[in-house]
């Protein structure tokens, strides 16, 4: 079935085409036809090869590695649709990069999850569409419409269907719990959390665990899992500590470094993430099941250009 208004028009850079297709394809349109290449010294060429003169448009384009690299193939697309008179330019970004640098938590740092707001800006975005930011108030970095959709729903339906019994939903550490919280409402589940210390970045240590979760089905929740450090120590404290069996899932598997083979040696039994981010070949382990985002975007991006409300999709 094709969409009735043919100026909306969905185009994909090369962080996450197979997301984007999903996309077009549950909205009814055909991706819009660009290239993106590079020249011999590196830098990147986009021809949009197609009129988009007065369309609103929709870039689909995930910051996830390499990050800089789909960074800039964004801004230099934005900038593009922008010299083609389209008449708005919405990105579509489930993973937003950089958004763990989002405050100065040392002297002299940059808060580099703010330069990426003034970056799309600057270049010509009038709309920003993203899932579960990894700090709410990015939202606040824009002087934009941004629309920040939720993932827990997903989620929470898959361990519906899933038919687990006696559950604890888990929170990773002290700035999760609203997430477990949403999550173990919809599961009808008490929540626990894990009191951990971090010495420095990437490496964490876990301390104790405040709530009941001995003799229950554990399941761990995060926005985003890079190292799985945070993630396996706590599964495995939550078998030390009494739990039966333990299950993990996320929004966000960055799974950078060490992570494929943490989870592979860790207590969990299964790993559940969105594909916000593609999952290499590499990381196409039996342990990680990803389900997919684009029934949620795809409706919001009709919403937004129906110009229907979207607060219900947060839900």
């Amino acid at each position: 079935m094709s969409y009735k208004d043919s100026s909306l028009k969905v185009f994909t850079l090369n962080s996450n085409p197979r997301l984007a297709e999903e996309i077009a394809a549950n909205i009814g349109v055909e991706l819009g036809r660009c290239s993106v290449t590079k020249f011999s010294d590196g830098e990147i060429q986009i021809n949009i090869e197609e009129s988009i003169r007065g369309c609103d448009v929709y870039v689909v384009q995930s910051t996830c590695e390499p990050g800089n690299q789909h960074i800039m193939e964004l801004l230099i697309m934005i900038d593009a649709l922008k010299r083609a008179s389209a008449q708005s330019i919405n990105i579509v970004m489930p993973y937003y990069g950089y958004a763990r640098q989002d405050r100065k938590a040392r002297a002299r740092e940059p808060i580099t999850a703010k330069l990426v707001a003034d970056l799309l800006q600057t270049a010509g975005a009038t709309r920003v569409i993203t899932l579960d930011l990894h700090a709410p108030q990015i939202q606040g970095f824009f002087n934009i419409p941004v629309d920040q959709l939720v993932g827990v729903p997903i989620l929470s339906s898959y361990w519906s269907k899933k038919g687990l019994e006696d559950i604890v939903v888990v929170s990773p550490d002290h700035g999760g719990v609203t997430r477990a919280r949403q999550l173990a409402d919809r599961l009808k589940a008490p929540i626990a959390i894990i009191d951990k210390r971090r010495p420095r970045p990437n490496v964490a240590e876990v301390m104790n665990i405040v709530g009941r979760i001995e003799g229950k089905t554990a399941i761990l929740i995060d926005d985003i899992i890079d190292t799985a450090g945070t993630i396996t120590l706590g599964a495995n404290a939550l078998i030390e500590n009494g739990a039966t069996e333990v299950y993990a899932c996320c929004t966000h598997p960055v799974l950078s470094g060490p992570a494929i083979e943490r989870i592979e040696e860790s207590s969990i039994k299964e790993l559940v993430v969105t594909n916000s981010i593609p999952l290499q070949d590499k990381k196409h382990i039996d342990k990680i099941t990803q389900l997919s985002v684009a029934p949620l975007i795809s409706e919001a991006i009709i919403r937004v250009h129906e110009r229907l409300s979207v607060s219900i999709l947060f839900d």
